[in-house]
Order: C-alpha cells, then sequence, then structure tokens
C-alpha cells in the first residue's frame, strides 16, 4: 500500500473551517491508515498546540525564492495558496499526496478514494477536476455595452496578463480553469518541480492569490504536462451550482439523474453560509420539496469565521 499524505493548510482565521475538515477526514475508516498534515500560513501557537495531537506534522512554509518582503509583507494567509506545489517537500518521504483547501469537508469517501487511485496508476500527471461539467452552467462572466459585449471576466484572462503576458493569457482564456482547490499527484511525478519554478515567476509578476491555480493551468495547458480530470462530482464547488439534498439517504448529490452522492464539497464561492453554520441556503430536494440547510460539515460547529475578507494580492 503506497503511503499517503492529505494536506491542508489555515491562518487563524479559517482554523475553524480546518478544524472541520479534520475531523471529516478522521470519520472514515479508510483514513486510519493515512497522515494528515497541515501547512501553517498564519495559525496561533494556541491553534498549533491544539492541532498537535490531531496531525502528523504542522509546518510553517517559507515562501518560494525570488518573491520580495515588500510583496509578501502581511500576506502569510497566501502561504497556504502559494506553496501548496512544495508539499512534497514540506512533508517529505510519502508516495501520494493529496491536497484539499480548508474549507472543504468529506461527505463521502468516494471523492477521495478517486483521487487516489488515479494519481496511484498514472503517477506522471496531476489529479484534479475543472469546470466543465453539466452542473456548472458558466465557464464566465460578460459585461455588455448594448448588444456589444466589452469585458469578458475570464480567471486565466483576468490573471495571466499580468502574471506572464497578454499572447499567454489569450492562449489559456478559452480553456476551464482547473482547480487548485483539491489535488492528487505521486511523488514522483515530473511536475511538482515544474509548478514550483512556474508558480514563483506568477507569484513575482502577478497576484499571490491566483498564483497557484492560474501557473497549473499553464503547465496542463500550454506546457505539456499532463492532467486526469476527474467528474466533479468527486470534488463539487458550492460556488459554481448548488447539489440537490437527498433526505432518503441524508447527503447532498447531484442535481441531475442519477444523483451521485457528492464526494469532498469546497465552500468556494459561498462566504455568507462558510462563515457559520446558522447561515443557511435554501436547498432543492430529490422530492422537489424546498429545505434550508447549512453547506458546513455538519457533524461539528468549530465555531463562526470573520466576515471580513482581507485585501487579496
Amino acid at each position: 500500500m503506497p503511503s499517503v499524505a492529505l494536506v491542508s493548510g489555515a491562518d487563524q482565521t479559517y482554523f475553524p473551517l480546518l478544524r472541520e475538515w479534520i475531523q471529516s477526514v478522521r470519520r472514515f475508516d479508510e483514513a486510519a491508515s493515512m497522515d494528515i498534515a497541515i501547512l501553517d500560513a498564519g495559525l496561533t501557537a494556541e491553534q498549533r498546540t491544539e492541532l498537535a495531537p490531531l496531525v502528523s506534522a504542522i509546518v510553517s512554509p517559507p515562501w518560494p525564492e525570488g518573491l520580495s518582503p515588500k510583496k509578501t509583507k502581511g500576506k502569510d494567509r497566501l502561504k497556504s495558496c502559494v506553496c501548496r506545489p512544495f508539499i512534497r517537500e514540506l512533508f517529505p518521504h510519502y508516495d501520494l499526496y493529496m491536497w484539499m483547501d480548508a474549507d472543504t469537508w468529506i461527505q463521502n469517501w468516494s471523492g477521495v478514494s478517486m483521487f487516489l487511485q488515479a494519481a496511484a496508476s498514472k503517477k506522471d500527471r496531476i489529479v484534479a477536476t475543472n469546470g466543465a461539467d453539466r452542473s456548472y452552467p458558466k465557464q464566465f462572466r460578460v459585461k455588455w455595452i448594448g448588444r456589444w459585449p466589452y469585458k469578458i471576466a475570464n480567471f486565466y484572462f483576468s490573471n495571466g496578463k499580468k502574471a506572464f503576458d497578454f499572447a499567454t493569457a489569450k492562449k489559456l482564456c478559452t480553456h476551464y480553469s482547473i482547480s487548485a482547490g483539491c489535488f492528487a499527484m505521486a511523488a514522483e511525478s515530473p511536475l511538482w518541480n515544474a509548478w514550483q519554478k512556474l508558480v514563483a515567476q506568477a507569484a513575482k509578476k502577478g497576484k499571490l492569490f491566483t498564483a497557484e491555480q492560474l501557473s497549473l493551468g499553464k503547465l496542463i495547458y500550454l506546457d505539456g504536462f499532463k492532467a486526469d480530470l476527474l467528474p466533479v462530482h468527486t470534488f463539487w464547488s458550492f460556488g459554481d451550482a448548488l447539489p440537490l439534498w437527498d433526505s432518503n439517504r441524508n447527503l447532498f448529490v447531484e442535481p441531475f439523474s442519477p444523483h451521485t452522492p457528492l464526494g469532498i464539497l469546497h465552500l468556494c464561492g459561498v462566504d455568507n453560509q462558510r462563515a457559520s453554520h446558522n447561515n443557511k441556503s435554501l436547498i432543492e430536494t430529490t422530492d422537489g420539496a424546498l429545505i434550508k440547510k447549512s453547506l458546513r460539515y455538519p457533524h461539528l460547529d468549530a465555531g463562526d469565521l470573520s466576515l471580513v475578507r482581507p485585501k487579496r494580492g
């Protein structure tokens, strides 16, 4: 059996979500042989002490080489973005690595299993998801003047112009964004080294906040590296679409037949619901009813988050 590190990272603000993610991992028997590793992006001493008996390692990483102190000052929270291509070096000696953002939680182990099985069998590539799915209705947003579009809000184009150049952003903009919020990769994948070099370049010229996902897209779509893209029921983003609730099975499912249970759930793009278990969304059930449900992990309430969103950079 390959050795597995399940990795996440957070600052002190996201600590409640990180605690819920850890419990969502450990409630599954399948995770018993797997280590949990934490990237410290600004946790307090008290929070590290609380985490210590729950995980195998906690590391506060350095910034990638070449980033100026002026660029990174006061932004340690973004290490959980920029430093995730370095988790193989931060937590060495594992065969497989799987990253999940702190604002995720595991509903059904099938999602984790598919990521790890694919990474174990296809060791030359990254296993991830992208936005190309029947359940996700929009690839980008368009602003109009009368009948003419004048601005397309596309992740790759908006961020790629500054991080790389206009020509690169133009080539990337028609592609679906590959999510860096959840991925798995074998230790021997050649993508690690390339990703580390490119993320540093993207972070130096562009935004720290988007550097890891932007550089991953360039590596896969333009530079010839490989990805194994899983269906989004393995890793579902609430910000892209709301799922249905199956009252009989007591879980979130895909909105279309056959209503496959969702594996890993990502609280991206639903800031109000992410902030507190008391904030609920109106969800349709598979039998056509409407109910109010929290989107947070249901088996532990580790506390509320501040709704104040720090400036991304």
